[in-house]
């Protein structure tokens, strides 16, 4: 019934009756539908939203007796209380019939218990009470996570999605000022590209170490390896060879190189929003950030092959993170000869490894076969 809102319902059980507690106060003209594996409720009253009219359907997960003799509801000044004798003397592993559950089912923690009936038992100590939270630890535990889950995942996905926005909206404001000046000036605007969106790349770039996070602390599935690789890289280029040297910072490759990455993350990070909200026909998006790569990729590891080349010279002449002997830890680095023999051993066999990683994530994307089948 879209627009009446909902009361908060309360539920608890034991191992033959079903405990629902309805929180209205003050109610009036209520209609009540009680069928073996349903409950439907409408009523005058107060409740979260006032002084309004309220109701709610619950399909259960299981039968209950139809009959007034076994069942009991209590109606007070606050809430409306059932007590429900189930078909079957059995513990639910939850209320409704469905996994979902709704915003306004709740469960009453503090009315979980058992009964176990005992024969040789006195009136005055008919039932031996157990406690749900130490007598039934795995299903209180899952109850509460049923409970409380919801919220959580709820919370992790609104970071993730705004997160990826962010990135998203830092990345276009990124593009869009590179094509305004480029527009406007053609190439001689590529000599202030450092100036204009550095700092803005800087803190994107910051903030991308979040992704290395994001599988640790279970957010994302995937290793840790790739992101800390793909993020790490792009740090030391932009850290180590561009900010650390003015002179690089004028260079056109540094505009091919921020174009670059900027087009691969506004494809990018809108595909993990549509993924996180499981949009469903988003073929186009996904088909772009498994295809895009293939031109730019290349695109972008030649224009940092480029500049750590041209660096070469200046880090000579100036010493940049060298350091020479003698010194206390007896220890000395030659900056230039390690990037003249990661350009010679390990620029090559690092670009085939990327594209063959991509490669695979494309394969897996849109392997021939499904993804013909998905515009069959």
């Amino acid at each position: 019934m879209s627009g009446i809102p909902s009361p908060f319902v309360y539920w608890a059980q034991d191992a033959k009756n079903l405990y629902i507690k309805v929180d209205l106060k003050d109610v009036t003209d209520k209609v009540i539908s009680l069928e073996s594996y349903s409950l439907e409720m409408g009523a005058e009253g107060v409740g979260a939203h006032g002084n309004s009219y309220y109701h709610f359907k619950l399909d259960f997960y299981d039968g209950v007796i139809k009959n007034e003799k076994k069942n009991t509801i209590k109606l007070t000044d606050r809430a409306i209380e059932f007590t429900l004798q189930k078909q079957n003397c059995d513990w639910w592993p939850r209320i409704t019939k469905t996994k979902e559950k709704p915003a306004w089912l709740k469960i009453d923690f503090e009315r979980w218990q058992s009964e176990d009936d005992d024969e040789d038992m006195n009136d005055s100590n008919m039932y031996k009470r157990k406690d749900i939270h130490g007598d039934y630890p795995g299903l209180y535990e899952k109850l509460k996570k049923d409970e409380f889950g919801y919220r959580k995942e709820d919370m992790k996905k609104v970071y993730l999605v705004l997160y990826n926005l962010s990135q998203f909206v830092f990345f276009m404001y990124i593009f869009v000022v590179l094509t305004i000046r480029y527009a406007k000036d053609g190439v001689d605007s590529m000599e202030g590209t450092y100036e204009a969106v550095g700092p803005a790349l800087k803190f994107c770039q910051l903030i991308q170490f979040l992704e290395v996070m994001h599988p640790m602390f279970g957010y994302t599935k995937g290793s840790v390896f790739i992101p800390f690789l793909q993020v790490g890289g792009r740090a030391i280029i932009l850290f180590a060879m561009i900010d650390a040297e003015p002179r690089m910072q004028t260079k056109p490759v540094v505009f091919y190189l921020f174009l670059t990455w900027s087009i691969i993350e506004i494809v990018r990070y809108p595909y993990y929003i549509a993924q996180h909200f499981k949009v469903k026909g988003s073929y186009v998006l996904t088909w772009l950030r498994y295809s895009i790569w293939i031109p730019l990729y290349p695109l972008g590891i030649l224009c940092e092959g480029i500049i750590i080349l041209r660096n070469i010279p200046y880090f000579e002449e100036t010493n940049k993170f060298s350091v020479s002997l003698p010194n206390s830890w007896n220890v000395s680095f030659h900056c230039p000869t390690v990037m003249k023999l990661y350009l010679l051993l390990l620029f090559f066999p690092g670009m085939y490894t990327m594209m063959k990683h991509m490669y695979r994530a494309r394969i897996k994307k849109l392997g021939p076969s499904s993804w013909r089948n998905k515009f069959d």
